[in-house]
């Protein structure tokens, strides 16, 4: 029988870096290591890092900053030391020129000496919060990824940046929507409450059974879709500002952190 990532629910994150490392996991991370922060990777050319903090300090809902490492460093010292970010997490995108021209698994080959990589917080780390309030999460019940989808609505630019955001979905019971919203608006680190509830065209989104990034999931009779701020926002700033070069994690193969979930609650 195949594992999925609920399987490694109670997996300490190094054990995960481990297996990543040596090919033992390479899809997607929704329900790995409960209750350990997941990140979204974008790393750039030192030339591009500034644009990239004002970029991620004007739009804090889909781009909350966890971690920046120093030039050519690839170990997240703040959020997971002893960690190797060309190499812990499951699958990586690689681009040229705002086009995306590589999956690998492993971006040793791709790193330079002026890379800096930023780590920015993940819905799928409020995912224990919502669990925890008896909420389902249906992408994590499927065994698949998060939808996510590119939006009408328009970051704010910075320096050579801009774009539009994307954001993930989950289809919430009708009466436990206030409730989701309390719980992930708990977690401003993370994307904190949803930045849209119901009709997906308001948004921009045609056909919700068809998301840009992810898996499509099932709506039920009585559900809601909620969207919240998505990570997977940089690369479609990237794709807008054709950015020379760039390494971004693959939508939902994050990296897990070695900082917990509740680190990051604001009470």
């Amino acid at each position: 029988m195949t594992a999925s990532a609920k399987d490694f629910a109670n997996t300490h994150p190094s054990e995960i870096w481990e297996m990543i490392r040596s090919g033992q996991w390479t899809g997607p991370t929704p329900g790995m290591a409960k209750g350990y922060v997941q990140a979204n990777l974008v790393v750039l050319p030192k030339d591009w890092a500034y644009d990239f903090m004002v970029f991620a300090q004007r739009n804090p809902k889909p781009c909350p900053v966890l971690d920046i490492t120093e030039p050519g460093d690839p170990e997240p010292r703040m959020v997971a030391p002893g960690a190797d970010l060309r190499t812990d997490l499951p699958k990586y995108r690689v681009w040229e020129n705002g086009k995306l021209v590589a999956e690998p698994t492993d971006i040793r080959p791709y790193w330079r000496d002026d890379l800096v990589a930023f780590l920015l917080g993940c819905s799928f780390s409020f995912e224990s919060a919502l669990i925890e309030a008896s909420i389902p999460i249906r992408h994590i019940e499927c065994s698949c990824n998060v939808p996510m989808y590119i939006t009408n609505i328009q970051c704010k630019p910075a320096g050579r940046l801009s774009g539009p955001m994307v954001v993930s979905m989950r289809p919430i019971p009708a009466p436990m929507v206030p409730k989701a919203v309390l719980a992930t608006g708990r977690f401003p680190a993370v994307h904190g409450a949803p930045v849209h509830i119901g009709d997906p065209a308001l948004i921009g989104i045609k056909d919700i059974s068809r998301p840009d990034f992810g898996d499509p999931v099932p709506i039920n009779d009585g559900e809601i879709p909620v969207f919240w701020a998505c990570g997977v926002t940089p690369q479609a700033a990237l794709m807008a500002s054709n950015v020379p070069f760039a390494i971004t994690h693959a939508p939902g193969h994050m990296f897990i952190c070695s900082v917990k979930d509740a680190d990051y609650a604001v009470f």
